[in-house]
């Protein structure tokens, strides 16, 4: 059985966005957070913005815990959120959170991607534990496209894009290095094209990226089989560092960062 998918709407746009839309997150319930402007705004499962609230600083990553709060990576910090826009705490290191673009959690470990370090930051009750993706030869991940990006699955394995090596690495909870899908192809959609890609990663039961130049967005299985090209042609060709999420019923969504609006892909099966 092989997979397709076909755009089911595009929301946000100029409309809501008037500069940036860098960052996308989805809930459980089909609910979407976007950071851009200096804002996070949510919208609806059918595209409505329902609200809107600042964030102290320009907003690089997003992500939803496990409380529903709505978590903001900005330069030197971290800001988490009630759902209803409410600021409940700011976590501030000028140094090890330099600035982050992702974020994750498992257990009580919150992950932070620092794309100004090239590394992901451990930290644990609210304590800096560790660093990771720094024991290699580029002492860090190889990022030409300054975003560090990475999604983290329910035992704890991060899969962390690396787009200079032109792969995806998966990373135990403490930070050893399990493996990678991936390789360099400009030719072959099941292949990485171009000087770095893939720029953005999700996982959910299957691992999700995007690339850039051209943009295109992809799915693969968990050995690294491509799976279906999701869509390639309905992106600004400028467009690049789209953030990618997954929601309920497998729906995709995408962020073009040129045209500033979220696009949402629908799967269904063909045999």
């Amino acid at each position: 059985m092989n997979m397709s998918y076909s755009l089911l709407r595009r929301f946000g746009g100029p409309a809501h966005f008037r500069a940036t839309l860098r960052a996308i997150a989805v809930n459980p319930q089909g609910h979407l957070f976007a950071a851009g402007d200096s804002e996070v705004k949510a919208f609806a499962p059918n595209g409505q913005l329902t609200r809107r609230w600042p964030t102290a600083k320009q907003g690089f990553g997003i992500a939803i815990g496990r409380d529903g709060n709505v978590w903001v990576g900005e330069a030197g910090q971290v800001e988490r959120f009630s759902p209803d826009g409410r600021l409940a705490a700011t976590l501030r290191e000028e140094t090890l959170l330099g600035r982050i673009s992702a974020i994750g959690f498992y257990k009580d470990s919150a992950y932070f991607g620092d794309a100004k370090n090239r590394c992901i930051r451990r930290y644990q009750a609210g304590k800096f534990a560790a660093t990771l993706a720094t024991d290699n030869r580029t002492q860090g991940l190889h990022i030409p496209n300054g975003v560090v990006s990475f999604s983290v699955v329910h035992d704890g394995t991060l899969h962390v894009a690396n787009p200079g090596k032109h792969r995806v690495e998966r990373y135990s909870p403490d930070g050893a290095l399990l493996g990678h899908i991936g390789r360099f192809d400009g030719i072959d959609p099941a292949g990485f094209q171009g000087c770095c890609n893939p720029t953005n990663v999700a996982v959910a039961t299957s691992i999700y990226v995007t690339e850039k130049a051209d943009p295109r967005a992809k799915v693969y299985d968990m050995d690294g089989k491509l799976l279906s090209v999701i869509a390639d042609k309905v992106f600004d060709s400028n467009a690049k560092n789209m953030s990618i999420a997954v929601g309920p019923n497998g729906h995709v969504y995408v962020a073009d960062t040129v045209r500033l609006e979220i696009l949402e892909f629908s799967p269904r099966s063909e045999r």
